[in-house]
């Protein structure tokens, strides 16, 4: 198993990062417009569609990205940004506002009300992923490898001091150890960005803008834990221990993405303020 494990990690690791640095713009999103589809009919199969639900979800799923695609290709810094920015911001509300409220009702809302859930989780991400790495991919990276950071450390402090669940009616697993040991992955992470940054580029964050950074960081992890918990939900509800079973060793696309649907948005929607404000 752990066997697998590694070599499912390995292999994509290779692909995502070759795609990452090296792909065009468009093959990039493309890529991930793949992986989003992906994630869509995972996401069909946990809301309780029934085969006819799921095939029509996925259809207009498919229609959708094409359109999004479309505006991509045509108007990356028009029409796909306007839409790009109101998908953002709905996400948002979304993981802020309706997600806790969702987690803490322990509700179980009708299929339908599942699946369309499904498209605030995963398109507003999908945008995310091609403005970020439009960006730069090292900001890709940057924002994701806090989540990945973030992971690690629960994990580590999860099993080393873990006590206090944090949900145990939806994830048994978190602890509220295992979130401070997130927490302080982040906060040093932060700083080693912070000393990077300083170290290459003189004068790149103003005075006070460090621990204004760290505050988002750690806003950010918040986030991330809200998209871990919410899929998790999703599968308990459905009965599922994986999204699938497409990546051996790690379950599904969802089972790797699932806390990055949380936060890139939001670090997306950030970057498109700044630089419509520079």
């Amino acid at each position: 198993m752990l066997l697998t494990r590694v070599i499912t990690a390995v292999a994509v690791l290779v692909v995502l990062l070759g795609m990452l640095f090296f792909a065009p713009a468009q093959p990039w999103a493309v890529f991930m417009l793949v992986v989003a589809l992906i994630a869509c009919w995972e996401w069909s199969r946990m809301s309780g569609l029934g085969a006819r639900g799921q095939s029509t979800f996925l259809f207009l799923s498919g229609a959708m990205g094409a359109v999004f695609w479309l505006l991509y290709a045509n108007d990356p810094d028009g029409a796909f940004t306007a839409v790009a920015r109101g998908a953002y911001l709905m996400s948002m509300v979304f993981w802020i506002l309706l997600v806790p409220a969702w987690l803490r009702s322990h509700a179980r809302p009708g299929a339908l009300a599942c699946a369309l859930s499904g498209w605030l989780v995963m398109w507003p991400t999908w945008f995310a992923f091609v403005q970020l790495r439009d960006a730069g991919p090292w900001l890709l990276l940057a924002v994701a490898a806090l989540v990945w950071i973030a992971d690690i450390a629960a994990y580590f402090a999860g099993r080393a001091f873990g006590r206090h669940k944090l949900a145990p009616g939806i994830s048994p697993g978190k602890t509220w150890e295992g979130v401070y040991g997130a927490a302080a992955g982040v906060v040093a992470y932060g700083l080693a960005l912070l000393w990077i940054a300083r170290s290459q580029v003189s004068g790149v964050f103003g005075e006070g803008a460090g621990p204004a950074l760290i505050v988002a960081m750690l806003a950010l992890l918040a986030l991330s834990i809200m998209g871990d918990l919410f899929e998790s939900w999703m599968k308990r509800g459905a009965g599922l221990k994986d999204s699938s079973g497409l990546l051996p060793g790690h379950g599904g696309v969802l089972d790797r993405i699932d806390a990055l649907t949380s936060t890139l948005p939001v670090a997306a929607l950030a970057l498109t303020l700044y630089a419509a404000r520079a």
